[in-house]
């Protein structure tokens, strides 16, 4: 079949650019193919009780699926140029804003109405940070929560589903250039179209590295962030989390000089596993309905590691140090902050003594023989720093649970206009390297489909 337009995954950067291609155009042909499943079959088979941890499915609901990896997740867009990508370098910075605005105003159309805004703006956390050697990114934060986020998406696929053919559990197999544009392979066949729009987000990383190969696209390494998901009380991070729902906070290690961050912040939130790659990992979520929300917060501290020659493979030391701890622990390790820094390993009966109750099932174990010693001295210096702003941040009882790993693709060489050494090719979201979050991505995709639509 032919297209005007393809669209290789269904994240939200392939969403948003469906979205505004037909709304530009409603006699485009546009495509989407989805590795995964539509929204409503994604569900991932752990349940706590017959199946209590990942089975490796041949495609994880979890990460892939109409929504991408963020489906599941908790549902913030920041808007801002301080973190989430440099797409601004491409675009500039007023216009990155914009359509990062602009994004939040459709969430908003499709089932975000009723949701908070919060903004750094004025706060006077960011005056206590200074002063204790910590520094408070300036952003605006849009908290749909897992919940919600939900059904923006559905609402979304709502709209587009008579506009836009889409096809899931579709793995594309390769994209080919022909004479007159582009070639998608699939097992259940091949599909023709004059511009093609690659959006794998993150954990399309290796398909695209071999795409970038096969059509001679340059590419550069980036980097890893290795760290620890941070659960305790709520009532710790309460003074920040109820006037910012979300803290970005940086600090520069004295021992090392290494950057360390606090990432995904979750107030009242739940910590969960992750599957990339076949590698389990931790992350959080939080929910707008109370009812699911629960007596924790939770986030994410992460080291940020760059690699220069020869080694080029920033992703595959973050897997195996992952790897790692799936083979101490059988998946995530959590520990004690107290027992970690007494040099010994958590056990189930020191955890079930705690007075916090963990929110994800783990096992009880020492991260000190999982994380290397630079980026664990970092996350402990963090969480002394962060105990002054925030005190009991380093009370005894806070959970650490390990390993947390974001990978970034290899940036991929793209024009201002996002698009790549082959015209008509353009390689937008996580997937190129350039944006690292849900507003970034969904911003990228509206840029594209602009560009596309003002050919036609």
């Amino acid at each position: 079949m032919n297209y005007d337009v393809i669209i290789v995954g269904a994240g939200p950067g392939g969403i948003f650019a469906a979205y505004e291609l037909v709304k530009a155009n409603k006699n485009l042909k546009v495509a989407v193919f989805e590795s995964g499943h539509a929204l409503n079959n994604r569900r991932c088979p752990i349940d706590g009780e017959k199946v209590k941890s990942c089975i490796n499915c041949k495609t994880c609901s979890i990460m892939s699926g109409f929504g991408g990896a963020g489906a599941f997740s908790d549902g913030k867009y920041n808007i801002t140029n301080n973190f989430g990508g440099t797409l601004y370098e491409y675009i500039g910075k007023k216009r990155a804003l914009e359509l990062m605005q602009y994004v939040d105003e459709i969430n908003l159309k499709y089932g975000g109405e009723g949701t908070k805004l919060y903004t750094t703006a004025g706060s006077r956390f960011k005056t206590l940070c200074i002063q204790n050697d910590l520094h408070l990114l300036d952003a605006s934060v849009r908290h749909l929560g897992t919940d919600i986020n939900f059904v923006v998406l559905q609402n979304l696929y709502n709209h587009l589903e008579n506009k836009v053919d889409f096809y899931f559990d579709t793995p594309v197999q390769m994209v080919e250039k022909t004479e007159n544009g582009y070639k998608i392979i699939t097992e259940k066949g091949e599909y023709l179209c004059n511009n093609c729009i690659i959006s794998v987000g993150r954990s399309g990383s290796k398909w695209m590295e071999t795409v970038c190969e096969a059509l001679n696209i340059s590419t550069e390494s980036t980097r890893v962030d290795i760290g620890v998901r941070v659960e305790l009380p709520a009532t710790v991070f309460a003074h920040l989390t109820d006037e910012l729902y979300e803290s970005k906070i940086a600090y520069r290690t004295d021992k090392y000089g290494d950057k360390v961050r606090t990432f995904c912040m979750n107030p009242k939130g739940s910590v969960v596993n992750e599957n990339t790659n076949g590698i389990i990992t931790v992350n959080g979520h939080s929910y707008e309905d109370p009812a699911k929300q629960t007596e924790n917060t939770n986030f994410a501290l992460l080291v940020s590691k760059h690699f220069s020659e020869p080694f080029r493979d920033s992703n595959g030391y973050g897997e195996s140090i992952a790897r790692l701890s799936n083979m101490l622990g059988g998946g995530v390790i959590v520990q004690r902050f107290g027992d970690l820094i007494r040099g010994r390993r958590s056990t189930q009966s020191r955890i079930d003594e705690a007075f916090i109750t963990p929110t994800l099932q783990a096992t009880p174990g020492d991260l000190s023989l999982v994380l290397p010693k630079r980026i664990l001295d970092g996350i402990i210096e963090m969480i002394y720093a962060l105990d002054k702003v925030a005190p009991g941040t380093a009370n005894e009882d806070t959970l650490l649970y390990g390993v947390e790993v974001k990978f970034y693709n290899m940036e991929v060489a793209v024009d201002k206009n996002l698009e790549s050494v082959h015209k008509g090719l353009y390689i937008i979201g996580d997937g190129s390297g350039i944006t690292h979050s849900l507003s970034h991505a969904s911003a990228s995709g509206v840029f594209v489909a602009r560009k596309i639509a003002e050919k036609h």
